[in-house]
């Protein structure tokens, strides 16, 4: 049955090779349009959520505020300002906090030898690395908890500006000068990619421990920290705690918004995760609308194929042939049609992924777009929308043949 239905198939093919060779090249077209759309949507959402997290991850970030309402009999419109002091009570006092770092800033002057530049540099805690994604190159390493206690003159360098002061040279173990204090360099930043940033990318931050921060610069009132929930779904309780806990001790009500200010990246995640989701659908949505169409060349083949061989379906129904065996020709050949396309238009788009994969996207147009993220999932989506198609466009041009008058036919030209 099934080699009938291909040499069948086959002679088809030879009578009507235009009408075939521009539906299958709609049906590839159209299944590349939705795998290729969605793999560059998919790349595109993955590399830019990845610089939204390379600048905060499921971190919180706190800043100092102005209170807005009278409050106890104290008047509006107070300064509130935080110190170490304030982070390690946070920490001691609220179970939900899973990682938590103080976090000073300035300009600050750095010079090796000849080599000189400025940038913004931080005093910080360990945990800093992990809600900043500001992991060490092998051979060196971040901040940890001795050169807090000890107020340890090292210092952590981005990539980009341990480049400029060091050029090829490996940084780590070198000394260089702060505002003309030497400090000892632990390590450099693996390169990354921010979509977000504050005073400017990590990779021309100077990271040093927040107490020799304090010491050096005799700072202290925080520039801001940074604090990540032990359960993401649990940030914004976790906020309402810290107000709570600030409020009592610096006297402003915890509902007062402009008190202290808050940033949740948490929140600002979720909201992209829909928009991407939106846009992927949409991106789905215009590549079905080619397949559909696709679908409708089909059927227009197969109509002209039951019109074009109906005194051969006369003969056929005249010597016995059942209505079954008449539609199960006609709907194979829609599903040899639309599956021999679907594939190989899957094929193409995986060779095409593959292709864009090699392209480097650490600079150039590939630094923003990322690479395509080729998706099974999809992959088989498409291949059950194209049954659906293969069926449609194959069941009534077959209905209509199973249906055809024996009598009639043979006397059909």
């Amino acid at each position: 049955m099934f080699k009938t239905l291909v040499q069948e198939f086959i002679f088809d093919l030879k009578n009507q090779k235009t009408r075939v060779f521009l539906t299958v090249a709609a049906i590839v077209w159209g299944t590349m349009s939705v795998v290729l759309l969605l793999a560059f949507g998919f790349g595109l959402e993955k590399r830019l959520t990845d610089g939204q997290l390379n600048w905060a991850d499921a971190t919180v970030s706190v800043w100092h505020g102005e209170t807005s309402e009278v409050f106890q009999g104290l008047p509006r419109g107070r300064t509130i300002r935080f110190t170490a002091d304030d982070v390690k009570m946070i920490r001691e006092n609220i179970p939900l906090v899973e990682k938590i770092s103080p976090s000073y800033g300035r300009n600050m002057r750095l010079r090796n030898g000849d080599v000189r530049t400025t940038t913004h540099g931080e005093g910080v805690a360990p945990d800093f690395m992990w809600m900043r994604r500001m992991f060490p190159q092998a051979g060196g390493r971040f901040l940890n908890d001795a050169d807090i206690i000890e107020q340890r003159r090292v210092v952590f360098l981005g990539d980009k500006i341990a480049a400029t002061l060091f050029g090829e040279e490996d940084p780590v173990g070198k000394t260089i000068e702060i505002d003309d204090i030497p400090f000892i360099v632990i390590g450099v930043m693996v390169t990354k990619m921010q979509t977000s940033m504050s005073n400017g990318p990590d990779e021309e931050r100077a990271i040093i421990p927040h107490t020799t921060f304090a010491t050096v610069y005799n700072q202290r009132n925080l520039y801001n920290f940074l604090v990540r929930p032990s359960d993401r779904a649990k940030s914004k309780e976790l906020i309402a705690d810290i107000k709570r806990l600030l409020g009592r001790k610096y006297r402003f009500d915890p509902e007062d918004e402009y008190a202290i200010r808050v940033y949740d990246t948490i929140e600002w995640e979720e909201i992209g995760k829909k928009i991407w989701l939106g846009l992927n659908i949409f991106f789905g949505l215009v590549g079905s609308m080619t397949l559909i169409v696709a679908g409708v060349g089909v059927a227009n083949i197969m109509y002209v194929v039951v019109r074009e061989r109906t005194r051969e379906l006369g003969i056929k129904r005249a010597v016995g042939a059942k209505r079954w065996h008449i539609m199960i020709q006609f709907v194979g050949e829609s599903f040899l049609l639309t599956g021999g396309g679907g594939l190989l238009g899957i094929a193409i788009s995986l060779g095409i992924v593959g292709l864009v994969g090699l392209v480097p996207v650490d600079s150039g147009p590939m630094k923003y777009m990322g690479h395509p993220i080729f998706s099974w999932p999809i992959a088989i989506a498409v291949v059950c929308i194209l049954t659906l198609i293969a069926l449609l466009a194959g069941i009534f041009p077959a209905k209509q043949a199973a249906d055809v008058d024996p009598v009639m036919a043979l006397h059909y030209e």
